[in-house]
């Protein structure tokens, strides 16, 4: 078998996507060049990598070569969420076998966003008694939908009525995603991942700076939230779009916190923020969330920002896992 997970840096959206001529893909095309020369070619072949990588030349040039070597393949676009764990981290994966017949699941020219033992999801399945709808509590009001004027604080003027901020820059159709997330009962709860002992917590909490400097950006989850977002390798070290921050203080709702606290000096500002309790995730934690098993540690030399950074480059185990029992099964 060979498994693969090529650099990422040339295939991902916001980067400068330079695929195939970026030096970073050479051992990549090097593994294509031989693959066909091997005198004894290998039954099962998995790749993963960002989403992006599948409309790449790379890709176009990896599926070329399996099926001149004979292989059949199926692509992928999968998340930990499908498996039922809270944490949004969505990745191309390619599976291939050497074999003349189909997988009895192929789509061909089709990219499954689900495994194939599931069905794709209809709606979301909510925490309400029986016989009773429940609608979201953050569908705007009229009031709400009102755009917003171009001198107001944390808006150019630019956003539309559906758009517009309910408070710290949160949309309406935002916080019903979040909502509809949170309320899907087959997608566990973060507090089934995180570690008990709160006494060695306090080096997580974000300092004051990050707080007064970041606050609006932050994504605020919940120990009872069934959702994060993808933590990358800058998780710990920098703050804006680098995964999510938990909030220890459940019983503090956000809209009281972030209402009109624009209008209020720094020091009233940091102390009302300061009351979320909020803080990083541990890495025993975000491993706990890719799948890692219990005695899975790091050595003692490795810091606090190499255990980020390496567990932002990680893949989730149960993920993985699971592709290489429907590949070889």
């Amino acid at each position: 078998m060979i498994l693969m997970s090529p650099p990422c840096q040339p295939f991902t959206r916001i980067g400068l996507q330079g695929d195939i001529s970026d030096p970073r893909t050479k051992s990549f095309l090097y593994i294509l060049d031989i693959l066909p020369r091997l005198q004894r070619l290998p039954k099962y072949v998995l790749l993963e990598n960002v989403k992006g990588f599948e409309t790449s030349s790379a890709r176009d040039e990896l599926v070329e070569i399996l099926e001149k070597c004979g292989f059949k393949y199926q692509e992928f676009l999968l998340s930990p969420t499908c498996l039922g764990i809270p944490n949004s981290r969505l990745r191309y994966f390619l599976i291939a076998k050497l074999q003349s017949e189909l997988f009895s699941f192929q789509a061909p020219g089709q990219i499954l966003e689900n495994f194939p033992d599931q069905e794709p999801k209809a709606s979301v399945k909510y925490t309400v008694a029986a016989g009773l709808e429940k609608e979201s509590p953050f569908t705007p009001t009229e009031e709400e939908n009102i755009e917003l004027d171009s001198g107001s604080d944390g808006g150019s003027g630019e956003c539309s009525r559906k758009e517009a901020f309910l408070f710290k820059l949160e949309t309406g159709k935002e916080m019903e995603r979040k909502w509809n997330q949170d309320n899907d009962l087959s997608i566990q709860m973060l507090k089934d991942f995180l570690e008990e002992d709160r006494e060695e917590m306090s080096q997580y909490f974000l300092p004051p700076k990050a707080l007064l400097r970041y606050a609006f950006l932050l994504d605020i989850v919940t120990p009872t939230c069934r959702r994060s977002t993808c933590f990358t390798k800058g998780y710990g070290h920098y703050v804006e779009g680098t995964g999510s921050v938990l909030q220890m203080a459940e019983e503090v709702q956000l809209e009281s916190v972030f209402k009109s606290i624009e209008l209020l000096s720094e020091e009233e500002k940091l102390m009302k923020l300061s009351t979320l309790q909020l803080r990083y995730f541990t890495p025993r934690e975000i491993a706990n969330l890719h799948g890692f098993p219990p005695e899975f540690g790091f050595p003692d030399k490795i810091t606090m920002k190499q255990r980020y950074r390496l567990l932002g480059n990680s893949l989730n185990v149960h993920v993985v896992a699971k592709l290489i029992s429907v590949l070889t099964g």
